[in-house]
């Protein structure tokens, strides 16, 4: 099974993991992306929210399975075909809950504009905090797409 180790900055990334678990806590009881079932039953609606709000716990907790002892030790995340799809999820909901929350004073056309320059000095401290955590986030995202995207089978 193709596998591909990821060597991180301990310095950079470890603050940064603070406020993604304080985020993927919040995903433990909201979802990500709210459903609307307009002409669905009550009991229905419960039901899926909450298959849909522990499928999200566990990809949330996927993800953070990577940052164990061997990452705080030497750095290193691994991502595998097991773990890829669950670690997408779990960064998309992640980066979903970012944008509603802690970037949601910064439009889209800024947002996207921003992410190929360093032009986020006026930030406040916080916000420039989450603007990392959201682009280390779509960092993950682009590495597991790059070397083992689900959608592509893996070659025998």
């Amino acid at each position: 099974m193709k596998r591909v180790d990821v060597r991180l900055s301990i310095p950079a990334v470890a603050p940064l993991l603070d406020l993604i678990k304080s985020v993927a806590e919040e995903l433990r009881s909201h979802l990500a992306v709210p459903i609307a079932l307009a002409e669905a039953d009550a009991e229905l609606a419960a039901v899926w929210r909450e298959d849909l709000l522990e499928s999200q716990r566990e990809d949330c907790d996927r993800l953070f399975s990577l940052f164990d002892q061997e990452f705080f030790s030497e750095g290193v995340i691994s991502f595998d075909r097991d773990n890829a799809e669950a670690i997408l999820r779990a960064c998309a909901a992640l980066r979903l809950r970012f944008r509603r929350t802690h970037l949601s004073t910064i439009t889209d056309e800024t947002l996207e504009a921003i992410e190929a320059s360093t032009n986020i000095g006026n930030w406040d401290a916080a916000e420039q905090k989450a603007f990392a955590c959201y682009m280390f986030l779509d960092e993950l995202q682009k590495i597991i797409l790059k070397y083992l995207d689900p959608m592509v089978p893996e070659e025998e």
